[in-house]
């Protein structure tokens, strides 16, 4: 699902949403998020799933288009950890 198609979403569940107010919550909800990652805080979102922001280590890798190994630098990543919830939802038949 992308922004527009969230968006799109929210206004059908809620009708007497307008365009603007529904952009302005999605961005606020997402907005919100980015931000406290970005400080380093882990946000939770029950039965959906947790984000926090996990250090790699720095490495060697290697440039693809010579072979030639190159130093990565240590780096933040954002992670997401699925909720009991919705763990379960995806997995309620057993099927992949």
């Amino acid at each position: 699902m992308t922004r527009s198609e969230l968006i799109t979403a929210l206004m059908q569940k809620n009708p007497h949403l307008q365009l603007r107010e529904a952009t302005l919550l999605i961005d606020t909800v997402f907005g919100g998020i980015s931000e406290s990652l970005a400080r380093g805080q882990r946000v939770e979102l029950r039965g959906f799933g947790a984000f926090s922001v996990k250090e790699r280590d720095p490495r060697l890798g290697r440039n693809p288009k010579t072979g030639e190994q190159v130093h990565v630098d240590k780096k933040l990543v954002p992670f997401f950890k699925t909720g009991k919830e919705l763990h379960q939802r995806l997995n309620k038949n057993g099927k992949h």
